[in-house]
């Protein structure tokens, strides 16, 4: 299923604030099908998880190519991908809230 809302997000053709476009990015990434599509897709999210915005998935995936994408549990905690590596750089609140949860 393509996530149109992703796509939208990514090409900038809708008016977001930061935590709505991260937020838009995390679903995709929880999703697992983002990672399918082309690359600049794929770049945005690793973006995102690398400066901290957003974590790895809950469930391990692949990508286009049959690579794996690890689980944010996959990966050691405070490591890039993981819940702790969001909350060292952007904070608790915002960790808990990306990944759809009440602050």
């Amino acid at each position: 299923m393509i996530d149109f809302q992703l796509l939208d997000a990514v090409e900038g053709d809708v008016d977001m604030d930061p935590f709505e476009y991260y937020s838009v990015l995390q679903a995709a990434i929880n999703g697992g099908t983002a990672w399918r599509l082309q690359g600049a897709y794929g770049r945005e999210l690793m973006a995102a998880i690398t400066n901290g915005y957003c974590m790895l998935g809950e469930n391990a995936t692949t990508d286009y190519y049959g690579n794996v994408i690890p689980s944010r549990d996959d990966v050691k905690a405070g490591t890039k991908g993981s819940y702790d590596f969001v909350v060292r750089l952007q904070g608790e609140m915002w960790a808990n809230t990306i990944d759809g949860g009440v602050a």
